[in-house]
């Protein structure tokens, strides 16, 4: 706030620091709760690949095609996340779903899944 007193109003610096302001308690969140990541680059990474390809995404040829892909993509990053190989994951996954009870469909999402013995 001091600081924010020695900038002339209008500025940029002045918006940032206002910005800043207005989100005291958030930006500050890391300091009582040791648990809470000081930076979220962790987060931002892994939803990059996502971001990134939006823009094609509008070609997927259909809304119900784009249904799909998002689908698919979010089981493999979900297989990534959950320290599996994505295409290991959804090679087993497909050979497994022929004969595998629709009741018991659960085993197979990414953060239940257990790879092949052998």
């Amino acid at each position: 706030l001091a600081q924010r007193q020695l900038v002339p109003p209008g500025s940029a610096t002045v918006k940032a620091i206002d910005y800043s302001l207005k989100r005291w308690k958030e930006l500050t969140r890391f300091v009582e709760d040791g648990d809470v990541p000081i930076s979220n680059n962790w987060v931002e990474n892994q939803i990059r690949p996502i971001a990134l390809g939006r823009a094609n995404w509008l070609f997927a040829g259909s809304l119900r095609a784009g249904k799909r892909a998002a689908a698919v993509m979010s089981l493999l990053h979900s297989a990534r996340i959950n320290g599996h190989d994505p295409y290991a994951y959804l090679k087993d996954v497909l050979e497994r779903l022929p004969t595998h009870s629709a009741s018991r469909i659960d085993e197979l999402l990414p953060h239940r899944w257990t790879p092949p013995e052998g």
